[in-house]
């Protein structure tokens, strides 16, 4: 006798999920290979969405994809966990027509991501390991409290030029600024009321506790700089002129690994060192770098190589060559990217730069 069976299986089958992240909800939106399965919103928690896949799709494939943003990497990390492909892209590579670039909402962006996963369109971004997403975190943190302290040391010069409180002749120039002294005499400054030398004394009090929380934190990257997880790269960083410690700690927990990139050009592009391209027909207009890129690590190569054209001899007069055709500022671009092919080379070979010299 024939009996007949509820059981749904989707062995073999691909299942693709596309959904747009924000802290309350996800919009998510799944396809099959051949048909639109739903868009629907739901809880942020990746365990709802995997629930519901081995629920509707037992047995099938899951692939998934997400832009990169605020929410970092856990998704993905848990995902993967529950045994989905999951990917993590870039919100500039997830292909975009017209009419969804001018009429954009959740939705939409769910499909899109959902659609271009299926036809395989998509490319995932390098997800790091939760070890180097810590190591960076306090490596960046101390760019951010650098950032707060200037921010501080602002405002009390504000103050004191609002004030009309003048500097005295041992402080004329900036450079004797926020020693030790300097800060006694910003301390024994007198005010016309209690109001004012108590707003002067909260400025000090911030900018005392932020220069001590960026005292603590270089001391705790310098003590994992000395780690077996960093200590040989950081020393050939070391040996490239403009490069010293917190450089290379920056340059080493934002990239990882250097074998993630082919060659050079790779590295660039990640970086933001190539420059845009404009061409129509027999026309074709090189600009300025591209707006994209990795800014914390563009920034941070660029100042070493201010320091590099000075101090390395091929470097300094490869700068001057340039700005015989060009301007200063587009020059040590150029300088840059020649700082970065020396970057690539010490960590993929294991040696020391050689400074080039004139025999």
């Amino acid at each position: 006798m024939q009996t007949q069976s509820n059981k749904i299986d989707f062995t073999g089958q691909n299942i693709y999920v596309g959904f747009d992240v924000h802290l309350k909800s996800w919009t998510v939106t799944i396809m099959t290979e051949k048909l639109t399965h739903k868009t629907f919103s739901q809880p942020p928690r990746p365990e709802v969405l995997n629930n519901y896949l081995l629920k509707t799709f037992p047995g099938g494939t899951y692939y998934s994809a997400y832009e990169a943003g605020f929410c970092g990497y856990w998704i993905h990390n848990k995902l993967i966990k529950f045994g989905i492909n999951s990917m993590v892209v870039n919100p500039a590579d997830i292909p975009t027509t017209g009419k969804e670039k001018v009429m954009k909402d959740d939705p939409r962006d769910s499909i899109k991501i959902a659609r271009s996963l299926r036809n395989g369109d998509l490319t995932p971004i390098f997800v790091p390991t939760l070890t180097t997403l810590e190591d960076r975190g306090l490596v960046r943190m101390r760019s951010t409290l650098v950032k707060d302290l200037a921010r501080y040391k602002n405002r009390i010069k504000s103050f004191l030029y609002f004030h009309g409180i003048e500097y005295p002749e041992a402080f004329s120039k900036s450079s004797t600024h926020w020693s030790n002294r300097f800060n006694k005499w910003l301390e024994g400054i007198e005010l016309n009321d209690l109001t004012g030398k108590a707003t002067l004394t909260i400025f000090l009090e911030q900018s005392k506790s932020l220069r001590g929380s960026v005292l603590q934190v270089t001391k705790q990257i310098r003590a994992l700089a000395k780690t077996d997880r960093y200590k040989m790269q950081q020393e050939l960083l070391r040996s490239i002129p403009g490069i010293g410690l917190l450089t290379a700690m920056i340059i080493l927990t934002e990239i990882e690994t250097i074998n993630r990139f082919a060659n050079i050009d790779q590295l660039c592009g990640f970086i933001g060192l190539v420059p845009s391209t404009s061409s129509s027909g027999e026309k074709e207009i090189t600009g300025d770098i591209t707006p994209r890129g990795h800014s914390i690590l563009r920034s941070t190569i660029i100042e070493s190589a201010w320091v590099a054209a000075r101090h390395d001899p091929a470097l300094n007069k490869s700068y001057h060559d340039y700005c015989k055709r060009m301007e200063p500022n587009k020059a040590i671009i150029r300088i840059a990217r020649k700082v970065t092919s020396r970057i690539s080379f010490v960590l993929k070979n294991n040696q020391p730069y050689v400074y080039s010299v004139v025999k």
